[in-house]
C-alpha cells in the first residue's frame, strides 16, 4: 500500500480462516535496498509458511515488527522509500508503532480479597474485547473459556489466536478465572513444603525453551481436532513391489535425462491409488453435517515434513486424477521443493480430499496416521525391504524368494467407511501395484 511516495508493507491475507501472521524472518534489514517482487521477509501462519516480496522498490527505511511477533492481517510491518529520499532514521524493530497500555493501565480498586493473577478489566466497554476472530472464538468454545477472562495483547487489548492458545496451554479455565474460596488458614509443617516446582512457561535443569511457531500451533490443533472427530481404524496390507522396482529402474533414468523428473516409488503409488479410488469413492469423501460427500475429483496431499522437524505442511495435487504417471511424478516434486523453500501459496495447501504421507524414506514400517480433517482416510507408505518370502508358480508350487516388500498402512474414519470397504479398497491399491501395466498408468 502506497502513502504518497512511500510504500507500505502489510501483514498479508493468507486464507480465508486466516486472521493474523506471524514474522519469522526478515530477508533484509533497515537501510538495504530492494526491488520489486524480490523476497522481504518470511512469515508464518497456521496453514503455511511463506516469503512475503516486497510490494515496492527502493530502501527498507523502517521495520515495525520484530522477528517473532504475531499480529493481525492488515498490520503495518515495514516501510519502504524511495532511493535517496530524506526518512527519519529507521526505528529499531519493535512491537508496532500504537503500544499496547496494558502496563500503565490503572490499579485496580482494592477487592475483599486478593485475586489469583491480574489481569486487564474484561467488563470496561472499548477494550478491543468485544470483537474476537472466528479462530479465537471457535478454540474458546471447543475450551469452554470465556474470552472475556483471556488477557489480550494484540490491539487495544484484544484477544489473539496467541493469547488464547497460551491461556489453554496453561491450564486455564473459566472456572479457574471464578472466585477462589477463602484460603484455609493453616500453617505446613516442615513435611507439607515441597519443594518449588517448576512453573508453566519456565526452563527447569537442563532444559531449553523455545517459542510454538504458527505452524506447530496449527498442527497441534488439527491433530487433536481429528482424534475428536473420527473414529479412527486402521488396516495393513503387504505388497510385492518387485516389478514395481524393476519398472522404476528401467524408467528413471529416462526420466531424468528427458523431463529432469526424478521418478519415485511414491509416484507409482499415488498413481495407482487414484485409479483405485474410482472405485472406491467413500474413501475420497468427506461427512458434511447429515450428508455423505462424494467427489469426482481427487486432491491428493502429499504430507510433507520440513527440515529439522520445524513443521509438517500437506500441499494438495489438485485433479490427481487426470494425470499419468509422468504428471504425478512432475507435481509431487514441485509441491515437495516448495513447501521446503517456503514457495507454496494458501491455495496449494487446502482442498485435499485424500492424503498420503511417506514416512518409509526414513525407515519406518509401520505407522497410525491421523486423518487429515475434514477428509475421512489417509494412506501411510513404509519403507521397501528385500526379504525372503514364499511365492507360487503359475503351476501351484511354493519356493522361497528375495522380494521388495512394502507395507501399506490405511487410517479411515470408521463413520463412513466400514471396514470391509477399506480392505478392499486396499485389495485392488495391492494388485495394481503387483500387476503394474505401463499402457495403463
Amino acid at each position: 500500500m502506497a502513502t504518497g511516495t512511500l510504500v507500505e508493507v502489510v501483514m498479508p491475507q493468507m486464507g480465508v480462516s486466516v486472521s493474523e501472521g506471524t514474522v519469522t524472518k526478515w530477508l533484509k534489514q533497515a537501510g538495504e535496498a530492494i526491488t520489486r517482487d524480490e523476497p522481504l521477509l518470511e512469515i508464518s501462519t497456521d496453514k503455511v509458511d511463506t516469503e512475503v516480496p516486497s510490494p515496492g522498490e527502493g530502501v527498507l527505511a523502517q521495520i515495525l515488527v520484530a522477528e517473532g511477533e504475531t499480529v493481525e492481517v492488515g498490520t503495518v510491518l515495514a516501510v519502504i522509500a524511495p532511493v535517496g529520499a530524506e526518512v527519519a532514521a529507521p526505528a529499531a524493530p519493535t512491537t508496532p508503532a500504537e503500544p499496547e497500555p496494558i502496563a500503565a493501565a490503572p490499579e485496580p480498586p482494592p477487592a475483599p480479597a486478593p485475586a489469583p493473577q491480574p489481569a486487564p478489566a474484561v467488563a470496561a466497554s472499548g477494550n478491543g474485547k468485544a470483537f474476537v476472530s472466528p479462530v479465537v472464538a471457535r478454540i474458546a468454545a471447543e475450551h469452554g473459556i470465556d474470552p472475556a477472562h483471556v488477557p489480550g495483547t494484540g490491539r487495544g487489548g484484544r484477544v489473539t489466536k496467541k493469547d488464547i492458545l497460551a491461556f489453554v496451554e496453561a491450564g486455564a479455565s473459566t472456572k479457574a478465572m471464578a472466585a477462589p474460596a477463602a484460603p484455609v488458614d493453616v500453617a505446613p509443617t516442615s513435611a507439607q513444603v515441597p519443594a518449588a516446582p517448576v512453573q508453566a512457561g519456565e526452563a527447569g535443569a537442563g532444559e531449553a525453551l523455545e517459542p510454538i511457531t504458527a505452524m506447530r500451533r496449527g498442527v497441534m490443533e488439527h491433530m487433536r481436532r481429528s482424534l475428536d472427530t473420527s473414529a479412527h481404524v486402521m488396516t495393513v496390507f503387504e505388497v510385492d513391489l518387485t516389478r514395481v522396482v524393476d519398472i522404476r529402474a528401467r524408467l528413471k533414468p529416462e526420466y531424468e535425462r528427458a523431463y529432469g523428473v526424478n521418478l519415485t516409488y511414491l509416484a507409482f503409488i499415488a498413481r495407482a491409488t487414484v485409479e483405485a479410488i474410482k472405485n472406491w469413492p467413500w474413501v475420497n469423501g468427506e461427512i458434511r453435517g447429515d450428508k455423505i460427500v462424494t467427489k469426482q475429483f481427487v486432491n491428493l496431499g502429499i504430507a510433507v515434513a520440513l527440515e529439522g522437524g520445524k513443521g509438517l505442511i500437506v500441499p494438495v495435487l489438485k485433479n490427481a486424477e487426470t494425470l499419468n504417471l509422468l504428471g504425478i511424478a512432475k507435481g509431487i516434486a514441485d509441491l515437495a521443493t516448495r513447501a521446503r523453500t517456503k514457495k507454496l501459496t494458501p491455495d496449494d495447501v487446502q482442498g485435499g480430499s485424500f492424503t498420503i504421507t511417506n514416512p518409509g524414506g526414513w525407515g519406518a514400517i509401520m505407522g497410525t496416521p491421523v486423518i487429515n480433517q475434514p477428509q475421512v482416510a489417509i494412506l501411510d507408505v513404509e519403507a521397501l525391504v528385500k526379504r525372503p518370502v514364499v511365492v507360487t508358480d503359475e503351476h501351484g508350487r511354493d519356493s522361497i524368494a528375495i522380494r521388495s516388500m512394502m507395507n501399506l498402512c490405511l487410517s479411515y474414519d470408521h463413520r463412513l467407511v466400514d471396514g470391509a470397504y477399506a480392505a478392499q479398497f486396499m485389495k485392488e491399491l495391492r494388485e495394481s501395484l503387483e500387476t503394474w501395466d505401463e499402457t495403463r498408468y
